[in-house]
């Protein structure tokens, strides 16, 4: 779940234990963040006083946003839009010491089944040259005027395989592994990657078995490290049914660092066409407390949440996919910026010193 419509603007160190062995540590050796976000869209005072609450139990950003399509197609400057909708926040970022991630969606980041929403209403597809073009010109202007430490050029890229036509799934590889090329050219000093789905990747969003990402290594080359998205709220019961090694089978064999570009659970029961998924503040935070164990395990370097604040649900556009109500309430905070449980949990985590 990731749109710029969406927000505006991590593992502890310990041994591989078994689970009757585990130890509380004294430090964390991932960084932890969110991305900018306000229970409305529509009031720059709640984005603002929400960035003021999370920076301050932070230690690294995200900006995660899909190309502004609409705009880049009528002619405007990408630098310009960069610009305008970004420089401000980065540079706050930047004032308080944290480190970037920037993450480009090529495709649809609330519905993996087809193209951006902003793509498809002008009838055109990642799979197009002329579009994979502006992509890899929006990439090199966000990692040129922004210089993040970390750059990811496509996400959950075996859940858009799984989702979608091949046709467009080809054309993401495309646009991300010309991205790279164009960047690596340039000399960049971000570290590179895509993000995939931990979820589909161990079959439970499908109801298969585990089905690894294997796939993803050869299709996407260029990764330097692995970013992991995980909801799953949406596979398991309760966090404890979490297999500890969650993420860390997903790098078996394989040199690559690991975080957490985007996950969490919900604090209250979701429904999806399909079922209902149970939750409560206490389940959440109950999950803050168990993903540390998968984080540490994993040997991570980082863990994001998208949302720092809940979502109002009368303030929604019309025009976002209904699988936005599946994520309104992953906030540390509710709508009116009352910490719950998990936000004790995650601030505990934060105060060990970074190792």
């Amino acid at each position: 779940m990731k749109k710029s419509v969406f927000v505006c603007a991590l593992v502890i160190l310990c041994g591989a234990c078994s689970k009757k062995e585990e130890v509380t540590p004294s430090t964390r050796t991932y960084r932890m963040g969110f991305q900018n976000s306000a229970p409305r869209f529509d009031d720059i005072n709640l984005f603002l006083r929400s960035l003021d609450i999370w920076t301050q139990r932070a230690d690294a950003a995200m900006i995660t946003t899909e190309p502004p399509w609409a705009k880049l197609l009528a002619g405007e400057s990408p630098v310009k839009y960069a610009i305008d909708n970004y420089k401000g926040l980065v540079d706050y970022y930047r004032s308080k010491n944290l480190k970037l991630w920037i993450y480009l969606d090529p495709q649809n980041g609330l519905e993996r089944t087809q193209d951006a929403a902003e793509l498809v209403a002008a009838g055109k597809s990642i799979a197009q040259p002329e579009i994979q073009k502006i992509f890899r010109c929006f990439a090199i202007v966000m990692d040129s005027l922004y210089k993040p430490e970390h750059l990811g050029l496509a996400l959950e890229t075996n859940l858009i395989r799984g989702a979608t036509t091949a046709t467009i799934y080809n054309g993401v590889v495309k646009a991300a592994n010309d991205a790279a090329a164009d960047i690596k050219a340039r000399k960049s000093s971000a570290k590179l990657s895509v993000s995939v789905q931990a979820d589909f990747a161990w079959g439970k969003l499908q109801g298969t078995n585990y089905q690894g990402i294997n796939k993803d290594y050869i299709d996407f080359p260029f990764i330097e490290e692995l970013g992991i998205s995980s909801y799953p709220y949406l596979a398991f019961d309760k966090p404890s049914d979490i297999p500890v090694d969650y993420y860390s089978r997903l790098t078996e064999g394989k040199n690559l660092s690991v975080f957490i570009s985007e996950g969490g659970w919900a604090s209250q029961s979701v429904t999806s066409p399909a079922r209902v998924f149970s939750s409560s503040p206490q389940a959440q935070a109950d999950y803050i407390s168990h993903h540390a164990s998968l984080l540490d395990r994993a040997n991570a370097t980082a863990v994001f949440q998208l949302l720092f604040t809940d979502v109002d649900l009368a303030a929604i556009p019309t025009n976002v996919s209904p699988n936005i109500l599946l994520f309104t309430t992953i906030g540390m905070v509710d709508t009116q910026f009352q910490p719950k449980p998990a936000l004790a949990i995650w601030d505990k985590l934060f105060a060990r010193p970074l190792k």
